[in-house]
């Protein structure tokens, strides 16, 4: 079932880089401390 705008996210984990770092961001580290905006941008950073 798809969100709807107020809903509460799932909990997720993602790989992400932090400069020349791998790291991974998980959505509980945020949970009650600050808001966390997620966007997908596919093919973004891939040759076309």
């Amino acid at each position: 079932m798809p969100l709807k705008v107020g809903d509460l996210a799932p909990e997720f984990e993602l790989p992400a880089v932090a400069g020349e770092k791998k790291i991974t961001i998980r959505s509980r580290d945020y949970l009650g401390k600050q808001h966390l905006v997620v966007t997908f941008h596919p093919l973004d950073w891939t040759p076309t």
